[in-house]
């Protein structure tokens, strides 16, 4: 039933995008019609705890005092996001009390109802309007150099369903539930403001995103050095460094202020109730352990599988102690407070160490060898995917903040479009695990499997003239995912490890995905730094 609801949804959105091609500038409206008619029919399918998680934040802002907001603890889903988002749900809230007034009771816990259903599900959708303006916005920024003849293989077009029927947004937001989409609606405008020069409303944008969701302080070095750098400094020397004698003290103000009224007007009301403290615990939980309840795809799941195997041998040549070893080191896998049993364990301290380190020389290239706006998107995604990579407690989702922005360069350069593919599906199948129940087996696997051949077919064809997009090793690690998904979901679980081991599954997708990831960050990075600056491009 649900994959006649999937291929309707596609159905759909095909008719659209074949009526546009014939009808003018409608394409950008059938293509957003399209995606909002498959989110609707993805409104029965399976919802996770984060499903729980907003109905009680609903419940906390609607029914108790400003003052409580942070101190509320009868559910062990917290308020644990920045104050505009507990303001969003403060306004959800009295939209909810309409559908279904108990669901705003904090003491119904685990409440559900086919009406709390709708409204929440209808409330994602609604709310990415957002991202469907900024998508727009940003389809204004991209270079109509290698416009061809038919619509389906212009760049724009390309883009705009890379970033409405991206994958990844869809199962997170409308199946296993969050509301994703307008925040990064909100990163993607600011994103656009800045390649249109409109600094000071992408300066702002993003201030008020931070207080929305805090895990976009990945990304914050990229915005504050570009700002420096190509707003505050107003002059570069022919050979693209900066004139020093330009910088403008009134524009650094400027931005200095946009940051402090926003931040005052989200922190200040917990500023003046003395919970400060309060706020910022919740938001920086520290206790929590390396990992996430399933190890991202990242360089701690490698570390992690590495101290495993380690382990193993060890145990084998009897060079360690089974006694000493701990329990839920070899036994789970996927707890949050993880042991090392071999390599050193790692501190929070370590790892923010490691992301700096990794961050830095992109922060450099930004700054040294400018690029322009197209110089800052690439720091963005480097800074996304650095912190994703060496982060503390990462969640699997964060690999969205580096997917959809490499959309934007995927339509550029044919070795950005090479990056993008390996990162995005690797990065989409990663998020596999999120959704494990049996009905949605084939709705992840049909829609993955749609976005995926889709992305890579289009991007062949807009760079048809230029090197493969692939070489054979990453060809052949791609094509493993295949096998791979084979084995977790139809050999494994007719195995006799499936009691001992249960882990293995995610154990091998995180690190199979973690490897391709991996390798997109310094492929990247590679290409960052071999780059020339805009001004001896020009030149040449």
């Amino acid at each position: 039933m649900r994959i006649q609801l999937v291929e309707s949804a596609r159905g759909a959105a095909v008719m659209a995008a074949l009526g546009i091609a014939t009808g003018g500038g409608y394409w950008f409206s059938a293509l957003a019609l399209g995606v909002t008619l498959l989110k609707c029919l993805l409104i029965p399918t399976y919802h996770s705890t984060d499903f729980e998680v907003h109905r009680n934040w609903l419940a906390i802002t609607h029914s108790l005092p400003i003052s409580q907001w942070y101190y509320e603890a009868t559910s062990e889903w917290t308020l644990d996001y920045p104050p505009f988002f507990a303001w969003f749900e403060y306004a959800l809230s009295h939209v909810a009390k309409y559908f279904d007034q108990e669901m705003l009771n904090v003491h119904n816990l685990n409440y559900s109802s086919s009406r709390t259903l709708l409204f929440q599900r209808f409330s994602v959708i609604f709310t990415d309007a957002l991202f469907v303006y900024a998508v727009h916005e940003c389809c204004k920024c991209v270079d109509g150099k290698k416009a061809g003849k038919e619509l389906t293989e212009k760049p724009k077009f390309i883009l705009s369903v890379l970033l409405l029927w991206n994958f990844g947004l869809l199962i997170v937001d409308h199946i296993h539930f969050q509301y994703n989409g307008f925040l990064f609606g909100l990163m993607l405008l600011s994103i656009a403001r800045l390649f249109q020069k409109r600094h000071m409303e992408g300066a702002f944008l993003f201030a008020v995103l931070l207080h929305f969701k805090h895990i976009y302080l990945y990304v914050a070095p990229a915005y504050g050095v570009y700002l420096l750098r190509s707003y505050c400094f107003t002059a570069n020397k022919p050979d693209g460094s900066i004139r020093w004698n330009s910088f403008s003290f009134v524009r650094l103000t400027s931005l200095g202020l946009i940051v402090f009224l926003v931040s005052a007007l989200s922190l200040g009301p917990f500023l003046a109730l003395n919970q400060l403290p309060q706020v910022l615990s919740r938001l920086f939980p520290f206790k929590r352990g390396l990992c996430h309840a399933y190890w991202a795809p990242n360089f701690w799941a490698l570390y992690n599988a590495l101290d495993k195997v380690l382990s193993v041998i060890g145990l084998e040549l009897k060079l360690l102690d089974p006694n000493k070893i701990p329990k839920a080191s070899m036994t789970s896998g996927l707890v949050q407070q993880f042991q090392h049993t071999v390599l050193p364990s790692v501190t929070p301290l370590a790892t923010l160490i490691c992301t700096l380190m990794a961050i830095l020389p992109s922060v450099f290239c930004l700054w040294f060898k400018p690029q322009g706006p197209r110089g800052f998107l690439r720091c963005l995604i480097l800074c996304a995917l650095s912190s994703f990579l060496f982060g503390w407690h990462v969640h699997e989702k964060a690999i969205l903040l580096a997917v959809l922005p490499m959309s934007l360069l995927s339509v550029g350069k044919a070795g950005d479009a090479s990056i993008f593919l390996i990162l995005t599906t690797t990065g989409h199948y990663s998020l596999f695990p999120l959704l494990f129940t049996a009905p949605e087996l084939p709705i992840k696997i049909l829609l993955m499997l749609l976005f995926t051949i889709y992305s890579i077919s289009s991007l062949k064809t807009l760079f048809r003239k230029e090197k493969p997009l692939f070489n054979w090793m990453e060809t052949f690690y791609l094509l493993g995912l295949g096998p791979l998904e084979v084995f977790c979901e139809f050999v494994f679980p007719f195995t006799s490890w499936k009691l001992k081991y249960p882990f293995i599954p995610l154990l091998l997708t995180s690190v199979y995905c973690a490897v391709g990831i991996t390798y997109a960050w310094f492929k990247l990075y590679v290409s960052v730094l071999t780059d020339p600056p805009v001004g001896k491009t020009k030149k040449q």
